[in-house]
């Protein structure tokens, strides 16, 4: 909450800087920001002043800021800048870092940063474009330092003294064999606290745990989360050392996942730019609305289908959203912990028997709970029993439907590839409307007409 507090404070008085033209003040304040603080106000910004504030950045921080922007917004502020800008600001970024900005450039542009680099830095760089970007090889940076098994501890320091520099992110050295094959870790802590003349083999972690570059990041991410691992490294299918991976990059990893989670349920990009122009932004949203429209009309000729019932019975057509309503809240709600579920790699084939028969047993508990409680105020309010019945059977059989459907709509998604977090709803919703609909003016029409 205090981060929060302070992120609108500092937004604000820019803002405000920027409102009365106080550049030297404007700049003071950026310069007093780290630059991951600096991209999130430039993101919080209007595009106008976005490129007011970007030309107020140090140089030297240019590298970094553009590392921790949104794609898309970093994408435009890129557009703006020329070759020899470019190339300055790429010149001291991590090499994970600058893969993910690299990948947003223009190919000539692409090429030209690329061509900037020293042979190995190049090398290593298209390994890590190489791999997809949601993967353990795509988020990983192949900048490690590693030793061999049979050196003293004395040599490792004397080493690392002879860098001129290395990464912030460094926790541990990997220990290799003369062909790179991986063999465990060297902790930056046992370096220094254990006997200079014990050799690395008696000292390294041989057990630490180890990645796949092919990984989806989203496991990467869990089992850090599982182990409490702060690094760990990324390794070829033959095991040969290929980089590392820290908790910064998995903390990107989770906030992105997150991202994405709550945004694709609304049919949104978690790059989307909440500033993009409103033609961008209109057009983006324009997909999904048109797929719910769609749903909506098959919804609609469904109650088409029973106008001589609702025409004869009018109460029906008042009661009808209590249906949908109910079935559609019970179905996101299983929808979500599905999706959470396989998310986190909790829901497997081994314990999905187990839950769909616990879903369905809370989708028939609160059914008839709730048929009950509708059934009661139906025949208070609009002095029915029968009309009472017809929409307490159908709210507990939607509301069982429902469940059953918030279990299996995401997993067929699933194995469709489809992500379930941004299409299970819109199944979801058209399930519990033609089924809750169909129910209740079915009964409808066999008992009351």
């Amino acid at each position: 909450m205090e981060l929060e507090a302070n992120n609108k404070t500092d937004l604000s008085a820019l803002s405000d800087a920027l409102e009365r033209g106080m550049m030297q003040r404007a700049t003071g304040l950026i310069a007093d920001l780290n630059p991951a603080e600096v991209a999130r106000l430039i993101e919080c910004l209007p595009p106008a002043k976005r490129s007011i504030v970007w030309n107020l950045v140090d140089k030297d921080d240019d590298g970094e800021v553009l590392a921790a922007l949104n794609d898309e917004v970093r994408t435009r502020l890129m557009e703006g800048m020329d070759l020899a800008e470019l190339l300055v600001a790429t010149e001291d970024m991590d090499l994970d870092d600058l893969a993910d900005v690299v990948a947003d450039l223009p190919e000539s542009i692409n090429q030209e940063v690329v061509r900037s680099l020293n042979q190995r830095d190049r090398e290593r760089l298209e390994a890590v474009l190489s791999y997809p970007e949601d993967s353990a090889g795509g988020i990983m940076n192949p900048d490690t330092i590693s030793v061999r098994p049979n050196v003293t501890l004395e040599v490792v320091q004397r080493y690392l003294r002879a860098l001129e520099t290395f990464s912030d992110n460094t926790y541990a050295l990997f220990v290799v064999d003369r062909n790179d094959h991986y063999l465990g870790k060297l902790r930056l802590a046992m370096i220094v606290t254990s006997d200079p003349q014990a050799l690395v083999r008696d000292v390294m972690d041989g057990s630490a745990e180890t990645f796949t570059a092919e990984m989806p990041a989203a496991e990467v991410a869990r089992d850090f989360q599982n182990l409490d691992l702060v690094s760990a490294p990324v390794v070829d299918e033959n095991g040969r050392l290929l980089g590392q991976i820290t908790i910064d990059d998995i903390v990107d990893v989770i906030q992105e996942r997150a991202d994405h989670d709550i945004l694709s349920m609304a049919g949104l990009d978690e790059e989307d730019d909440i500033f993009a122009p409103v033609v961008t932004s209109a057009g983006r949203r324009a997909i999904w609305l048109g797929v719910n429209l769609a749903t909506a009309f098959l919804a609609a000729a469904v109650v088409g289908m029973f106008e001589e019932t609702l025409a004869q019975v009018v109460t029906l057509a008042v009661l009808m959203p209590v249906v949908a309503s109910m079935g559609g809240v019970a179905g996101t709600q299983t929808l979500t912990l599905m999706v959470r579920g396989m998310a986190l790699g909790r829901v497997e084939d081994s314990n999905a028997r187990w839950l769909l028969t616990k879903e369905v047993a809370v989708g028939i508990l609160n059914g008839f709970a709730w048929a009950a409680v509708v059934v009661l105020i139906t025949i208070i309010f609009f002095s029915g029993w029968d009309v009472g019945l017809v929409i307490g059977a159908a709210v507990a059989i939607n509301l069982i439907v429902a469940a059953l459907a918030g279990f299996i709509v995401p997993l067929i998604l699933h194995r469709m590839n489809i992500d379930p977090a941004l299409a299970g709803g819109v199944v979801l919703t058209t399930v519990t409307d033609v089924v809750g609909f169909m129910t209740f003016l079915g009964l409808g029409t066999l008992f009351l007409t």
